[in-house]
């Protein structure tokens, strides 16, 4: 694949500073897209992965925004479109959660990962389909927790289930526009999300446990995004794809 495929375009990922969401942004970049994202603290992170995406000679713009607020969600985009005219591609990255089971769990941290984890990438994708005036591609980023239940998981799985759902859903509705949406499922991947997990160091033994031996990388994810926003991938709609080494095959 011409790794300026996606020269002359516009990328929007959010929580795209760290981790996963900064190696999808620094991919697409590398891809000669130009890059939008946002995130809500750590501004030398996020400083410093906007100096990494321009340094591939594209440009960037990082806006402070925290998505579970929908007025937030809405001065994201008008920044966006005011600085770039429109978008050809939203990665709806960021997420958040409180990992814990479900009899401990509080009111306030179920709504407060619903409207991170799948409130706020559905408003994202109408916003986003408003600025994507030849069509385009939404990519939802999910996990195995949508569906498998995991230790601590609880909320963020519900939430990631209630995503795969919103994939399907949209495809359907915004294929008219021309604008395809898929998900990506990624097994365990070594990031910062991960010191926020009490069996943390249980969960990366079980991830480099693959068939391919050894663990996924935020790159593999990335990679799998952009091909999903490539010509090549125009006729893949609301579909999840699961990028774990093979993880889940084992019994």
């Amino acid at each position: 694949m011409d790794r300026a495929d996606f020269a002359g375009k516009t990328v929007l990922v959010t929580g795209g500073s760290r981790g996963i969401g900064k190696a999808i942004a620094l991919e697409f970049a590398a891809r000669g897209a130009d890059i939008a994202f946002n995130y809500i603290r750590h501004h030398r992170d996020a400083s410093d992965a906007q100096a990494e995406i321009e340094a591939l000679g594209v440009r960037c713009l990082r806006v402070r925004a925290h998505l579970g607020d929908s007025e937030k969600i809405r001065e994201l985009f008008e920044h966006v479109r005011e600085t770039y005219g429109g978008i050809d591609v939203l990665v709806n990255n960021a997420a958040s959660g409180v990992q814990r089971s479900a009899s401990e769990l509080e009111e306030k941290h179920w709504d407060w990962t619903l409207n991170v984890n799948a409130k706020a990438p559905w408003l994202c994708s109408i916003e986003a389909s408003k600025i994507m005036p030849n069509g385009g591609s939404i990519v939802n980023i999910t996990s195995q927790g949508s569906h498998k239940v995991l230790p601590y998981y609880f909320s963020v799985g519900t939430s990631k289930a209630a995503l795969e759902s919103l994939t399907r859903y949209l495809a359907v509705e915004l294929a008219p526009k021309d604008i395809s949406v898929n998900a990506v499922s990624g097994g365990y991947v070594e990031t910062g999300a991960l010191d926020h997990f009490p069996n943390r160091e249980s969960m990366l033994e079980s991830g480099r446990n693959t068939p391919v031996g050894r663990i996924v990388r935020s790159q593999d994810i990335a990679r799998v995004v952009a091909f999903l926003c490539t010509e090549d991938a125009a006729m893949i709609r609301g579909q999840v794809i699961v990028v774990d080494g093979g993880y889940t095959l084992l019994a």
